[in-house]
């Protein structure tokens, strides 16, 4: 037999494409090409292969070979398919016997020494892998990872060792992962926040509904802890949505099976281009945006963000994914993340600080703030001043409630909003915000007029209001929760 067929596959987003790896071997001068819309990495799998089979005790074939990866208008990057390439010259050649691979799909990068190296993506393949029926082999450091599809997966640590399972020498057992348990976050608890009663009262809201924050308030007022304690108070991931979060992130690098359920939490540095948000590259990866996708995306220091890095952020604020178009094809991401943001008031960070202040207390914070865009800043649900904490708050004893206690109310608070409309506040449609605001719409009117909101900004504090209602067990929207939405609207429009 001089010609095999293998199949494999390739992401392409968060989706994987089957992949079919042919092998053919014809008489003449040695040689050794691999078609099929290959990057660097495929075409180099020849020399990895070449040294991986040799090293491993099988007959390197001197005749010309040909590995073809279909479909050929598919692009294919990383080293993959040196697994398939690698077992499909040992069927052509004859050093597999008669081997049956049509029930497998196999995924992995050789080493030299004939060993198997893990490769990212395995999750998205494992996951498409399963639907097809088929068996998937992988890699032994990929194998925990593979076995949370739910797919058939057999793993080994050398080349020999796959080889082995095929001719009846050693067959492989599916690989027995273990599922993660759900347990909750151990993110840091909101009692060893000292003070800050209006914060923390945001930022349960926040929590509740999936509200995007803006925190404003001078160095050290604690604007950074309070965000680091959202993720302690929103549920744990369920497992469909904990599959998306893990496939995604698998495409960078394998996510710790230890934190399966645990919402991401993504903090990238101001320093982060505009690709690294959103995601790029020729074989386009998500950017942070997305692999902050069902948890919170914090950024600190807003304004010393790039504004055009910060432009990009608005789209998928609306639609919850994001598009990356490139010439060969145009691809699109899951997006649904909480944004959180925090900000000085001004480059010196004590406006209005008798003390403190570097003395420009108008201009040079209204150009500071102007770095963010209106746009932006009205897809924003709650915005909140945060004040410098007083010693005596600081000093005091650990005093108010945990993490725990509050999360108890979130997730009663969840368990309405998912009764009711199947989904979180957030993301309420329009004619669901028209009934709500229905019973209040001279009210509405005059207030939109006299803080100057927008319809966008409008519907965001309905949604807040809503959120409130749900924390206070109300089935019904009453006029102080859209006061206290409001409020919360104010903040950045009454800033010098």
């Amino acid at each position: 037999m001089t010609h095999a067929l293998l199949h494999s596959r390739v992401p392409v987003g968060i989706e994987a494409r089957a992949v079919r790896v042919e092998t053919h071997l014809a008489p003449g001068l040695p040689a050794f090409s691999i078609v099929g819309l290959g990057d660097t990495a495929v075409r180099e799998s020849r020399e990895r292969v070449r040294s991986a089979l040799v090293n491993s005790g099988f007959e390197f074939p001197q005749r010309r070979i040909t590995v073809s990866l279909a479909p050929a208008d598919l692009p294919k990057d990383g080293g993959r398919f040196d697994l398939p390439i690698a077992l499909g010259i040992l069927l052509a050649s004859g050093q597999l016997g008669r081997a049956n691979t049509d029930d497998y799909e196999c995924i992995g990068e050789l080493a030299l020494n004939g060993s198997l190296s893990p490769v990212p993506g395995v999750l998205p393949c494992a996951l498409a892998c399963g639907e097809s029926g088929r068996t998937l082999m992988v890699p032994a450091d990929n194998a925990d990872e593979a076995s949370l599809a739910g797919a058939t997966t057999l793993a080994g640590q050398r080349l020999v060792d796959i080889a082995a399972h095929f001719t009846g020498q050693a067959p492989l057992t599916p690989h027995d992962g273990q599922m993660p348990q759900r347990r909750q976050d151990d993110a840091p608890c909101l009692s060893d926040i000292r003070g800050q009663p209006q914060a923390k009262r945001v930022l349960e809201i926040a929590a509740a509904g999936g509200h995007s924050l803006l925190l404003s308030g001078p160095p050290g007022a604690g604007k950074s802890m309070l965000a680091s304690r959202l993720p302690g108070l929103v549920p744990p991931l369920g497992r469909r949505q904990a599959l998306e979060v893990a496939a995604i992130h698998s495409l960078r690098q394998p996510r710790d099976t230890d934190i399966f359920y645990r919402r991401p939490y993504r903090a990238p540095h101001h320093t982060a281009s505009a690709s690294a948000l959103v995601g790029g590259g020729s074989y386009p990866r998500p950017g942070e945006i997305s692999l902050a996708h069902h948890g919170i995306l914090f950024l600190d220091e807003l304004p010393e963000f790039d504004r055009k890095v910060l432009e990009v952020l608005r789209e998928p604020l609306e639609t919850g994914q994001v598009s990356i178009a490139r010439a060969a094809q145009q691809l699109s991401f899951p997006a649904r993340f909480q944004l959180v943001a925090a900000m000085n008031p001004c480059p010196c960070g004590y406006l209005g600080d008798p003390e403190k202040s570097c003395g420009y207390r108008c201009e040079k914070a209204k150009r500071y703030q102007r770095k963010l865009s209106g746009p932006l800043l009205d897809r924003i649900d709650l915005h909140l001043e945060v004040p410098a904490v007083e010693a005596r708050e600081l000093l005091a004893d650990r005093e108010g409630e945990t993490s725990e206690q509050v999360r108890e109310r979130v997730q009663r608070a969840w368990q309405r909003q998912w009764q009711r409309q199947q989904q979180l506040n957030r993301e309420l449609r329009s004619d669901a915000l028209d009934t709500l605001l229905r019973p209040h719409r001279e009210w509405l009117a005059s207030a939109m007029t006299r803080l100057g909101l927008s319809a966008r900004a409008l519907h965001r504090s309905a949604r807040v209001a809503r959120t409130i209602a749900d924390l206070a067990d109300s089935e019904a929207v009453a006029r102080d929760h859209l006061r206290e939405a409001l409020s919360y609207r104010q903040s950045m429009a009454s800033t010098p």
